[in-house]
């Protein structure tokens, strides 16, 4: 959201998704004899063995997937940040091709292989993730050029640890990876009354994870946590865990047991008193030129307010409120809170807000995780805020805000409102870490009011590119998140509540209603339709009451009373 008005964000052009179909050979398992036939793998040594295009290409100490560096490139409105290695191989073998990447949209890929050339990808990921495939080489081939890169004028990516495991082409290498050791410190970080959280020591050499539940194995991660969903409420399973990659699988972790919560809470808001179609609205506590605004003076048509924004702290992970009592013309902290109050009194739900466009939260770590509940909880608890909206438009870390909302849920209760606010691109494919993160909170999120503005043209759910600012562009990205997983009690729109309420996107109320009508009843289409309607489609969100006060309350007195009549 913008704490000033009228200020852009990087538009994102939708055709660059317009994806690729990548081709993958079969894999095949390395031998004891294989070796890692890329130099300079782990970027210990700079950008030896390495060549980018642009001088796009630097190695940074941090972050790091493993040992002291890691690529960091840079791509251009007119480069792709390509950093290229010829890799000694022999003809008539098997590679296994991998690399942890995150940053922006990372590419992976060797050329030149005699037979099939092979890449992967991912979207942007504020998390280390692992893309892998394979090849095999023709009978004459000796060399292949292995290469990562971005995507035009996107953000930078960071690479490491990259291999190219199998014969040893002559160049020599690293050895094949061993077995890993059996991960310590597993520990409960959650419960509902249908999931358990679960997180444990990363393990230097493992690849991925596997969970098991009373000896069945019902969950893999990437990372060293992981969320068990579909149990039943009022009862105790015990988990353990285990580290692989491709020498095989370790030894199971001590067991830990945990026992979820008894039913009747979370689900998409359900206890949360809300109705069933709910208007979200943002409250700004600053001036920024428009209508200044006490929490009393929020129009009625609003259901949620969002107070914007919770303030980072020098403690990792941790945030503050600080009420601008001089900018909000001598509001006081104690009628702020009575203003909670009274609006919780009148059926209002009040939350308190984390980012926006101006604010970095970083929650990457247990320890990060932990302070952010606990700063949360504390917010809760001083003001009277019935929860948290997440609106972290500088990316976040899925592993981590999971843990991170699970700790508040679990110290909060199953009243808590969780609300989100992603970008269009954050919620463009469930791979991306704030889809995963609606994901794997699911069972306790409220309601995702993504912003469908700022963003340029996007593509919707049938491929196909949508331009802000059009009934398809809501409905075609509305899809997305539909037929992605979400419920659509837990799906919202985003909307500027005027012109000056953002640097572009904003959709007049006839247009908004239209969508709302189209996703709910079937009515109102563009020349997108869905393949099914969403009567219970949540509602719709604003930035801001303030800028909706501006321009005459237009917005929530056509918007929020149609969002109300829906059937």
């Amino acid at each position: 959201m913008d704490r000033a008005p009228a200020l852009p964000r990087r538009v994102w052009a939708g055709t660059l998704v317009a994806a690729l179909a990548f081709s993958f050979a079969g894999a095949g398992q390395a031998s004891a004899a294989d070796v890692n036939n890329v130099e300079n793998a782990g970027f210990e040594s700079g950008l030896a063995g390495w060549t980018c295009s642009a001088s796009s290409g630097t190695t940074v100490s941090s972050p790091v997937h493993g040992g002291a560096g890691a690529l960091k490139a840079t791509p251009g409105g007119q480069d792709n940040a390509r950093c290229t290695q010829t890799v000694a191989v022999q003809p008539d073998s098997t590679y296994t091709l991998s690399a942890w990447v995150r940053g922006g949209y990372a590419y992976l890929g060797v050329t030149g292989t005699g037979t099939t050339d092979v890449s992967t990808w991912t979207p942007d990921t504020s998390a280390w993730k692992q893309l892998t495939t394979s090849f095999t080489t023709g009978a004459a081939t000796t060399s292949v050029t292995l290469y990562t890169h971005g995507w035009y004028a996107q953000a930078p990516y960071y690479a490491d640890d990259i291999s190219v495991h199998g014969p040893d082409g002559g160049s020599g290498g690293d050895p094949a990876p061993t077995v890993p050791a059996a991960p310590t410190g597993l520990a409960v970080a959650g419960t509902t009354s249908s999931s358990v959280s679960l997180t444990w020591g990363a393990v230097s050499n493992a690849a991925s994870y596997n969970v098991y539940r009373d000896g069945t194995k019902v969950a893999s991660a990437t990372s060293a946590s992981a969320t068990v969903s579909g149990l039943a409420a009022s009862t105790s399973y015990s988990f353990r865990v285990t580290a692989a990659n491709t020498a095989g699988e370790s030894p199971k972790s001590a067991p830990v047991t945990a026992t979820t919560e008894a039913s009747g809470g979370g689900g998409g808001g359900g206890g949360t008193g809300l109705p069933q179609h709910a208007v979200t609205g943002y409250w700004q506590n600053f001036d920024n030129g428009a209508t200044v605004q006490r929490l009393s003076d929020v129009q009625s048509a609003y259901d949620i307010i969002a107070v914007a924004f919770a303030d980072a702290t020098t403690t990792p992970g941790a945030v503050t409120f600080n009420l601008d009592t001089a900018g909000l013309g001598g509001y006081t902290v104690d009628q702020f809170k009575a203003d909670i109050r009274a609006e919780q009194a009148a059926g209002k739900k009040v939350v308190v807000s984390v980012g926006g466009q101006n604010g970095t939260v970083s929650v990457n770590d247990p320890t990060s995780a932990t302070n952010f509940a606990n700063s949360v909880h504390t917010l809760m608890q001083t003001y009277g805020f019935d929860g948290v909206d997440i609106d972290l438009e500088n990316g976040l870390d899925a592993t981590y805000m999971t843990q991170a909302l699970r700790s508040l849920s679990a110290k909060a209760g199953p009243s808590l409102i969780l609300t989100m606010a992603p970008q269009t691109i954050d919620m463009q494919s469930t791979s991306n870490a704030y889809f995963r993160t609606a994901l794997n909170l699911k069972d306790i999120l409220t309601v995702v009011n993504m912003q469908y503005y700022n963003s340029g043209s996007m593509l919707g759910c049938d491929g196909k590119v949508y331009s802000q600012g059009s009934v398809d562009f809501l409905t075609a990205l509305a899809c997305i998140q539909l037929e992605g997983g979400l419920s659509p009690s837990q799906v919202g729109l985003g909307l500027p509540a005027s012109p000056r309420g953002a640097g572009s996107g904003y959709v007049s109320p006839p247009v908004v209603n239209a969508a709302l009508d189209c996703l709910t009843q079937g009515t109102g289409c563009g020349s997108f339709k869905p393949s099914k309607t969403y009567p219970g489609l949540r509602g719709a969100m604003t930035w801001s009451t303030n800028w909706d006060a501006t321009a005459g309350n237009a917005w929530s007195n056509a918007v929020g009373a149609h969002v109300h009549a829906l059937p």
